[in-house]
């Protein structure tokens, strides 16, 4: 058994004992993932892992797996590794969610800085690094405690819950457990309500043109985990209508829709992609996407919606069409991330 240290000066520890690295907080940023690379191999270990989550893909494993590795781990790599190419980080050769959430981290980092016992790190559910190398990293830098960041305003099973789930799955595993809080849904909090508030007025005032509708597009979930209790739904709604209501837009203008759907199964509606074609065909000319629910741009949002979303809306007769990039690590975004951090570190620092 371990001689108690703790009120032992580090010089005065027994000649025998372990050495150990105590004293320290750490507060771990979670983001969805990332492949490595585009190419075949990266995007099919990427795939494997994130479409084999329970949390993801609710299907017995019986009648899902057979359809996952006999047909879409064959085909949908090749598809997917494209449409990463159109908006890969050549500069870094790395997707520009890895380039935001590293940057959120080191700036969080310096952001804390008067509070010299914490350690700011950064990981990802699927992909690299995961949650369990952070985990093991802050605990070597003498991490007792550890705050767990899902990167999610909006609590979802399939999102929250399964970062929370890797790292007490990962805890399961260790002999002397850091203690471990989870950062809850920030969705209405008011920071971030000002933040993409302040975000939408900023880049629309760099358009020469007015948008006739603004559309905040939500990653959609089916219908039957919203049915089974999934509260995701509701914060996506608590949002827009709080930031529709900040921005002083009326329902006539300011759309909530949900994009992103995958499988045969319905989804959250109304979708984002016929809203967006639906829209041209009845005359609207001019529109501008948001996507508040992603903390930083990803595949989402850069190809989904500033590329194949703005190029349904000028096939269909739409003139004008503008993305309104994510909070990112701009200061306006940071300053979210600080004020959740700081809250949820009460009580440890």
């Amino acid at each position: 058994m371990l001689a108690d240290t703790s009120t032992l000066p580090a010089n005065h520890l027994p000649a025998d004992h372990p050495k150990v690295a105590f004293g320290k907080v750490g507060v771990l940023l979670v983001n969805l993932g990332t492949p490595d690379g585009t190419d075949y191999k990266s995007m099919r270990r990427y795939l494997a892992e994130f479409l084999s989550d329970k949390r993801v893909i609710e299907w017995s494993r019986l009648f899902w797996y057979p359809i996952l590795y006999g047909i879409v781990l064959n085909k949908r790599p090749q598809k997917v590794g494209k449409a990463y190419q159109s908006i890969w980080n050549n500069e870094l050769n790395e997707s520009y969610l890895r380039t935001y959430t590293r940057n959120q981290g080191d700036l969080l980092g310096q952001a804390l800085k008067d509070l010299p016992n914490v350690v700011v790190d950064w990981g990802m559910r699927y992909g690299t690094p995961s949650i369990a190398q952070r985990i093991d990293a802050l605990k070597d830098q003498g991490c007792e405690k550890i705050l767990l960041f899902p990167l999610y305003p909006q609590y979802a099973a399939a999102t929250t819950a399964t970062v929370n789930d890797k790292a007490f799955e990962h805890l399961m595993k260790q002999r002397w457990q850091p203690a471990l809080r989870t950062v809850p849904p920030y969705h209405d909090d008011e920071t971030y309500i000002d933040a993409l508030a302040n975000s939408v007025t900023s880049h629309l005032a760099t358009l020469d043109w007015e948008p006739e509708k603004i559309i905040a597009s939500f990653h959609g979930i089916p219908q039957s985990y919203f049915k089974k209790g999934d509260p995701y739904h509701c914060q996506c709604m608590k949002t827009g209508r709080l930031l529709r209501e900040r921005l002083g837009l009326g329902k006539d203008r300011f759309l909530i829709t949900f994009q992103s759907r995958f499988g045969p199964e319905e989804w959250l509606q109304p979708y984002t992609d016929k809203t967006v074609e639906r829209l041209a065909t009845e005359g609207v000319k001019r529109i501008a996407v948001m996507n508040p629910g992603f903390v930083s741009d990803c595949l989402e949002t850069l190809e989904e919606i500033a590329e194949e979303a703005a190029e349904s809306f000028h096939h269909n007769g739409g003139e004008k069409f503008s993305h309104i990039p994510c909070l990112n690590d701009s200061a306006e975004g940071m300053r979210v991330l600080e004020k959740v951090v700081r809250r949820e570190l009460q009580g440890w620092v």
